[in-house]
This record gives structure tokens, C-alpha cells and sequence, in this order.
């Protein structure tokens, strides 16, 4: 049997609760522990698992649990001290993405992996989301020929359900460039590797904090482009797309849309490829039964490893920085012509 816990058991953590309770049904899995700050939580996900010890506090649970592995949904800029402390543990790590906020968390969870000789997975969903397997798979074995652009985009109504509003703490969530945007700047890696260079611009709320940003990486022969967005309103719901243009077809994505992936080929026919769905939850089903199939296995989550996870991390972290310049840039040449206007008159 493998022992495992689950530390933070809101939106996300509920979802991977779920998803081991169903899970089990198959693998030799018990959820043996869960911590959540929230009372009310903590209690409503014990009701899947009415034997397992529950704590108040992530790091009161790793250090008195005994355990195989342990799944970490906290608030981002909790994860990388968590994780580290788990892997001290020897336990293998499911760690909710991003990774960490910061180049020096980026070191400490690579050095403490490397030193304790765990594994640890990243949930970088996309990588096990069909549509977007269906498009690796197209791009690897050129099905319709090379890839001439790719446009992807998700769309969130402003983020009001964190913890103590957590999300709008750039300290906390990264922003909508490492909560939101770094899942197709994920699959911009997982896709076409390392881009040569990175265009980026942005807008921000009024407090400053970044909510909009825009990216085009540059890759030989490929236009490629991202945009995530945390809106002003609440009321807008989400969505994610991409359209991919290859020689011979473009294929589509909506997640709004029934069905949600197609391709328009050049001859003028659309076909709707049908994709393997998951008894629930979708990609993030997928991913973790591939987590316990690598446990079991005794490999490695190459697909997206903690490796994988911390560059992408390095990416995003760059693209922060680059919309932090691009709105200096902005709001110093607004000064500049208000400056000149006044100077005119």
C-alpha cells in the first residue's frame, strides 16, 4: 500500500483528493493524513477518507506523519518550504504548480531532490490535458506537416476565492504570469523546448500588480504566442483555447466548446478527433495516476518532472520581469508626453 497525504485541501487540493479517492478503486492508495488551516475543509475531505489523521498545519503533519508520498496544494509561496521539508522526509512529492516563486527557492528544491534522491512531480496539467496531448503528438510525428504559428490563451475572471486574498499578493501568487499564463508557458516548453528569446507586455491593476500579459516567443520559423489574463470582473467565466497552424491543417481548441477540438484541413474537410477521456477530473486525473504509475514503477516523472517545473518557473520569472519593464517603460513615456504637452501650452 502506498501511504499518502494531502496538504491544502481547497480548490485545487479538493480536486486531487477526489481524484486519489477514485484512484483507489484501482491502485493499493491510501490517503493516511491531511492538513488544511480551514476547519471546514479539513473536515469535508476526511469524509472520503474518515480514517485518515487530520492536522491544522502542513508542517505539523510532515513531521509527525510516516509516509510514502504527500500531494502539496498549498497557496503558491508556501510550496517550496513544504516540499523541501517533505523530501527531507523522504517521501516522493506531488507538488502543485508553480513550483516556488523564486530563483533561490528554484536552488533549494532542485539541491534538497538531488541530495535525498526522491522523486518529484510537478502538476503542470497540460501535459496530461488530451486536447494538448493530441497536439504534441501531431507536432512530434508531423501528421500535417510543420508547425508554422501557435496562439494560446486563458481567460479568468478575477481571482476573489484565495485564502485570505493570497492571489493578489504578487509576494504570494506570482501573478497571473505564475498562477495562470505559466500553464501555456509550460506547454510552450513541453512543445518546442527553450525559446531563443521572449517579447513580453502587459497591463496591470490599479494597485500595479500585473493582470494581463503577452508574450511572443521567439522559435526559427515558428510565430508563437501567449496571453493570460486575470479580468477586472468577477462575472466573466473562464476559458482557454489555442490554434495551431501546420502546412496541411490548423487545429483548434475551445474549452468552451462542444466539441472543443478540431481541425480544419487544407482540402477543405474538419474532422473531430475523439480523445480519451479520464473517469473524472480530466487532466488532472491523468496526471496523478501517472504519478503513482512512475511510483510503482520506480521511475522517474520525466513527463514533468521537478526539473521541468523549475525551468519553467526560470521562464515565467523572466516574462515577470520583462512586464514589470515594459509598464515602466509605458508609464514613464505617458509622464514624458504629459511633460511635453504642458511645456507646448
Amino acid at each position: 500500500m502506498i501511504r499518502t497525504g494531502v496538504i491544502g485541501v481547497g480548490l485545487m487540493g479538493s480536486d486531487h483528493n477526489t481524484a486519489l479517492k477514485k484512484l483507489s478503486e484501482k491502485k493499493d492508495i491510501q490517503v493516511a493524513a491531511i492538513a488544511d488551516c480551514r476547519d471546514g475543509m479539513l473536515k469535508k475531505a476526511a469524509e472520503l477518507w474518515p480514517e485518515a489523521a487530520l492536522y491544522p498545519d502542513a508542517m505539523e503533519l510532515i513531521q509527525k506523519e510516516d509516509l510514502d508520498a504527500v500531494h502539496i496544494c498549498l497557496p503558491s509561496y508556501l510550496h517550496a518550504k513544504a516540499a523541501a521539508a517533505a523530501m527531507e522526509k523522504g517521501w516522493n512529492v506531488l507538488l502543485e504548480k508553480p513550483a516556488c516563486l523564486s530563483e533561490e527557492e528554484c536552488a533549494l528544491l532542485l539541491e534538497t531532490k538531488k541530495r535525498t534522491g526522491v522523486k518529484v512531480m510537478v502538476g503542470q496539467v497540460l501535459r496530461f490535458f488530451p486536447e494538448y496531448s493530441f497536439l504534441k503528438e501531431a507536432f512530434d510525428t508531423g501528421k500535417y506537416g510543420a508547425l508554422k504559428g501557435i496562439v494560446l490563451q486563458r481567460l479568468s475572471q478575477n481571482v476573489l476565492w484565495g485564502f485570505e486574498d493570497w492571489f493578489h499578493d504578487e509576494k504570494k501568487s506570482g501573478s497571473v504570469v505564475l498562477d495562470l499564463h505559466i500553464h501555456d508557458a509550460d506547454f510552450v516548453r513541453f512543445l518546442l523546448g527553450e525559446p531563443e528569446g521572449i517579447h513580453v507586455s502587459a497591463t496591470a491593476y490599479e494597485d500595479g500588480m500585473i493582470n494581463q500579459i503577452l508574450t511572443q516567443y521567439d522559435y526559427p520559423g515558428i510565430l508563437v504566442s501567449a496571453e493570460g489574463v486575470w479580468d477586472i470582473t468577477e462575472k466573466i467565466p473562464f476559458s482557454a483555447s489555442f490554434r495551431a497552424y501546420f502546412e496541411e491543417a490548423t487545429v483548434t481548441f475551445s474549452g468552451r466548446e462542444t466539441p472543443s477540438l478540431r481541425v480544419w484541413k487544407k482540402d477543405g474537410t474538419v474532422e473531430e478527433p475523439q480523445l480519451a477521456k479520464a473517469p473524472i477530473l480530466g487532466g488532472y486525473y491523468t496526471e496523478i495516476e501517472y504519478f503513482y504509475d512512475c511510483l510503482e514503477k520506480g521511475v522517474e516523472p520525466e513527463r514533468a518532472s521537478l526539473e521541468e517545473g523549475i525551468r519553467t518557473v526560470q521562464l515565467v520569472l523572466r516574462e515577470l520581469r520583462e512586464a514589470h519593464r515594459f509598464l515602466d517603460r509605458k508609464s514613464w513615456a505617458a509622464k514624458e508626453s504629459s511633460m511635453s504637452r504642458r511645456v507646448v501650452k
